[in-house]
């Protein structure tokens, strides 16, 4: 019992200090979140304390009133702090990727399946939905990175359904903040072993073109692929 609740008292202030940093995160993307959660604690205690003494139990609705003022004030602050990390994420390369990161069982994702010089990346994930390929960069130009891993994934798994996202906000794209309602949102034509199946076939066929031994700009002259490289096991 000792160790429990010691090991409760060490998480405890872990916790606080996490709820600290994030408020001070999301208040300098949103000064007025303090206004705002006060507003809001006050605003339900009060709806609550009144409507107990028009009943005639003020304590009960009172006591109730306080804690679901606490729990309004703590979804409202999680809703913020979300969209004010997700503000400061937007636009930065990478941030489709801490997205896919937390997205949730279910899901594996491989980030920078494909790049260019210019940054623009296209991450991987596989799920139940099948195989969501996820953009960010310019939409001009990550297009062909797009296509290129479509036509990639169409060889080796041509059975699995593939989605893509752009992340953006014009026209066709998906607001980095939506990305994750959107995948969800897919169907599931997946079951467990098919997810599973069609993960160990695309880390086979990284886990290959990792190994290979190509030399970066053209092929020299006379050079020959190694014995292997190219059957299908």
């Amino acid at each position: 019992m000792a160790r429990k609740d010691t090991a409760a008292d060490a998480a405890n202030p872990g916790r606080l200090k996490q709820i600290a940093l994030t408020y001070k995160m999301t208040s300098k993307a949103d000064p007025k979140i303090g206004l705002v959660l006060a507003a809001v604690g006050i605003v339900t205690f009060g709806v609550l304390l009144a409507i107990g003494f028009l009943i005639g139990h003020p304590i009960y609705l009172g006591i109730l009133g306080l804690l679901l003022a606490f729990l309004a004030m703590a979804i409202v602050f999680g809703r913020r702090a979300e969209r004010a990390a997700f503000g400061q994420m937007e636009g930065q390369p990478g941030a489709a990727a801490a997205v896919l990161d937390n997205i949730g069982r279910g899901w594996t994702t491989t980030p920078a399946v494909a790049m260019n010089r210019s940054q623009d990346v296209v991450h991987r994930a596989v799920g139940k939905a099948g195989i969501v390929l996820v953009a960010e960069g310019n939409p001009n130009r990550v297009k062909s990175l797009l296509a290129a891993e479509k036509r990639k994934m169409a060889r080796i798994v041509a059975d699995v359904p593939v989605h893509d996202i752009m992340v953006g906000n014009g026209e066709g794209q998906t607001p980095l903040k939506k990305v994750r309602t959107t995948m969800l949102k897919l169907p599931r034509v997946l079951n467990g072993p098919q997810v599973t199946s069609t993960n160990d076939r695309l880390r086979a066929m990284g886990d290959l073109m990792s190994n290979m031994p190509l030399p970066k700009g053209p092929m020299p002259k006379g050079m020959r692929m190694p014995k292997g490289g190219g059957k299908a096991r």
